[in-house]
């Protein structure tokens, strides 16, 4: 059967000279969108309109299908329409809330997709009038607000918040949908907490609300009062804030779930002989094999609990059994039959996945953990558009939780310790860690292994600039936290002092590649910064003084790198040219780090000579070092403990708007109306008391 006969919803062909039957349905749309009123001749048209199965497919297709003129022609039909969904929402008759919603969709889809060039305004007047749109559209929203704080099915819930989500991604850009306007004055901001506190409506629809949530935030957030950001950002009850941060925290650790299955299966096998065989020639298939598809949705929601609601980091801290999601009800739910935006919802199986120790007879995790597992997945290949904007993402929420006082108290908890098995991309020169030989340390250890991991294994051609300035920014502010507060951290400093030597050799490695496309001064600045800051206060927060020699020890053995930085910025600052004011604050920068390198490079050399020793060992250059402090002069540089406070606008405005329009267009592919069966309905509706 071809696909035109399919949609005018044919019941047989009884002779090839015989037009075919269409089923009833069809022919009550067909009178709709004829230019009289359909219920002039049958007074219960509309009665029986909803008791019949909904073609989406055919109703769409005959909106999309409309010209001009015929629109002028069939609006008060489409008004009328529309204002008999509305009305049908609030009957006892479930079967007819299911078609009322459905055909609502039908009605919003295809309205504009045949209208993608009018106005807001224009749509509006089509779909349901405009001197009555307000009444409306209030009307619609009161009904759907109490289907999904009523008693009534779960299945009508579902469908409820997949008609909203479908309202919202009607058009490409979020803050151009007109009818959004309705939906920001008639708020269904306490529906979706009452679903997100409640822990079975949660098992059932906390992703849908979540997502939902997450695109209501951000319609004209920066044009307008947006009362989903005011309300959000003051939310306090407890139930509400975990039941968002379970959902986060699921749908994370599904993914996470996902992408260590896939490793496994590529473990072993001719593949890894292969691999291993001919070294890293099939690494970039093996990542390629890897990925899984990423989810900017709810790492979307994640960004504006932590950005909005300062109340919601201590959600990220909370320690729990490993997934309370047990504790919904087992219930088949026909609710949820297609994968959300391409990750599968939590698997009740997902308890006997075992995560992180607390207590050896506990397992235990937290929201922090699982997002930064999550990160060190997505933060490996960034090549892909998806990963880039979810790596971005996942930057910025830690920048966020880096300037924040009470997650840094959290992060340096020494009580608090944790082990967290980062992923790591596969290289040939370093071996697979074991899971086992993971330390617990408190968590500010695994943010700062995840900063040093992506900048170790990033230096390429398609430099991820903003990616790096994020990175040790992060670094900077966790350094600012732990100077002020005099927190001596047992950390392995070493592999960071030694992660930014060798960025600062790869930027002198590609000067000229990397200057056409980027402003390589700032990020060395922000990196010689960092030894400053280590140099100047490393004293108040590194964890012994022999931390301190060691410190001097790299800069010392690695000065040539130095050394080259400075002639480079030296060359660059004294001739005219765009980079001159910026290679001239590193020049400044320097200063120290090369105080240290003229003052005790000749005492090493001296040690040498005097000592009649060709090469001096790690622990006679630390002698030297530890012997010749009281005669190093250093100069007091300001402003090394303070940082700019993290703002979207206007920075990130132009990131977030793409990120939601990406968003958007996965959510309305992937958003399903049309696959609950009446039969599935009624068996379900039959149940209910």
């Amino acid at each position: 059967m071809s696909q035109v006969e399919k949609k005018a919803g044919l019941l047989r062909r009884t002779s090839s000279s015989k037009k075919p039957l269409k089923e009833k349905v069809v022919l009550m749309y067909d009178e709709i969108f004829a230019k009289e009123d359909p219920a002039k001749n049958n007074p219960r048209f509309w009665d029986e309109l909803f008791l019949m199965k909904v073609n989406l497919e055919y109703l769409e297709s005959k909106l999309e299908s409309v010209d001009g003129e015929e629109v002028q022609r069939i609006q008060d039909n489409i008004n009328s329409l529309f204002h008999h969904c509305v009305q049908a929402l609030g009957e006892e008759h479930q079967i007819k809330v299911v078609n009322a919603l459905q055909t609502l969709c039908a009605l919003f889809r295809g309205v504009h997709q045949k209208n993608k060039s009018a106005s807001g305004f224009d749509i509006i007047n089509m779909l349901m009038g405009f001197d009555k749109a307000e009444q409306r559209m209030k009307d619609l929203m009161e009904r759907l607000d109490s289907l999904l704080c009523g008693d009534g099915s779960e299945s009508l819930k579902s469908l409820c918040l997949k008609l909203l989500l479908c309202l919202v991604t009607v058009t490409d850009n979020i803050s151009q949908n007109t009818i959004l306007e309705y939906v920001m004055i008639n708020s269904i901001f306490e529906a979706i907490l009452q679903i997100l506190s409640e822990v079975s409506s949660r098992g059932q629809h906390g992703y849908d609300a979540v997502v939902l949530l997450a695109l209501l935030v951000n319609y004209r957030k920066y044009e307008s009062v947006n009362p989903y950001i005011v309300k959000l950002s003051i939310v306090d009850d407890e139930p509400t804030l975990d039941g968002m941060g379970m959902v986060v925290h699921q749908a994370l650790t599904e993914y996470n779930r996902q992408y260590k299955d896939k490793e496994e299966e590529n473990q072993g096998g001719f593949f890894s002989t292969l691999t291993s065989m001919v070294g890293n020639m099939f690494i970039a298939d093996a990542d390629e094999k890897l990925s899984v598809q990423t989810n900017e949705a709810i790492l979307l929601a994640l960004y504006e609990a932590v950005h909005l609601n300062r109340n919601f980091i201590t959600v990220l801290a909370q320690s729990h059994p490993e997934m309370d999601i047990a504790a919904t009800p087992i219930t088949p739910t026909p609710t949820t039959p297609t994968t959300p935006l391409g990750t599968t919802p939590p698997s009740l199986d997902m308890m006997n996945n075992p995560e992180l120790p607390l207590d050896p007879n506990l397992q235990t995790s937290n929201l922090l953990i699982t997002f930064l597992k999550y990160a060190s997945i997505v933060m490996q290949d960034t090549k892909d558009e998806h990963r880039l904007n979810s790596a971005r993402l996942c930057l910025i929420i830690l920048t966020c939780i880096a300037e924040d006082q009470y997650a840094d108290a959290f992060l340096h908890d020494d009580n608090m310790n944790f082990r967290v098995n980062l992923h790591k991309m596969p290289m040939r020169h370093r071996k697979k860690a074991a899971d086992k030989n993971i330390p617990s340390r408190p968590l500010v250890c695994a943010v700062l292994d995840l900063m040093v991991e992506f900048i170790v294994t990033h230096m390429m051609k398609d430099f991820p600039m903003d990616l790096y300035l994020r990175c040790v920014q992060i670094i900077h502010k966790l350094l600012c936290y732990q100077k002020k507060c005099r927190i001596r951290l047992h950390y392995t400093w070493r592999e960071l002092w030694s992660a930014l030597i060798n960025l600062l050799k790869f930027l002198l490695s590609n000067e000229t590649t990397l200057l056409a496309k980027h402003n390589i001064f700032h990020l060395a600045l922000l990196v010689v910064n960092l030894f400053n800051m280590f140099i100047t206060y490393g004293d108040t927060f590194l964890p012994t003084s022999n931390s301190y020699d060691e410190l001097y020890y790299e800069i010392v053995r690695m000065h040539q790198v130095f050394d080259n930085l400075y002639c480079m910025v030296l060359r660059v600052s004294t001739n005219t040219g765009q980079w001159k004011e910026a290679a001239s604050k590193v020049t400044h920068a320097l200063v120290n780090v090369r105080a240290i390198i003229n003052h005790f490079n000749p005492k090493i050399e001296s040690y040498a000579a005097v000592n009649h020793i060709s090469q001096l060992s790690e622990e006679q250059v630390l002698e030297v070092v530890r012997s010749n402090y009281d005669t190093l002069t250093l100069k007091l540089q300001d402003g090394l403990d303070q940082f700019e406070r993290y703002s979207e606008q206007p920075k990130e405005a132009a990131f977030f708007k793409e990120l939601v329009r990406s968003i958007s267009l996965n959510v309305r592919k992937n958003v399903s109306l049309n696959t609950l069966s009446q039969d599935v309905l009624l068996k379900e509706f039959s149940t209910i008391s």
